[in-house]
């Protein structure tokens, strides 16, 4: 039970810095590289790596979290 716990509580965090990073990366490239042509394949772009990270990370706290 503890382990399940303090494995959410990891995955909050780090998908609260994921987020915040890919947040950044998105508005760095809208304002200074691209234009709004590209914002919805840009946005689809970065929303899968944020999920291909985040089940990343579960499954790499699910495999090596000590019991």
């Amino acid at each position: 039970m503890a382990r399940d716990i303090a494995i959410g509580i990891e995955l909050l965090i780090l998908g609260a810095a994921a987020l915040s990073l890919l947040w950044a990366v998105r508005i760095v490239l809208f304002d200074l590289v691209l234009g709004p042509r590209y914002r919805p394949f840009m946005t689809l772009v970065l929303a899968v790596v944020g999920c291909v990270f985040m089940v990343f990370m579960i499954v790499h706290l699910i495999s090596f979290y000590p019991p």
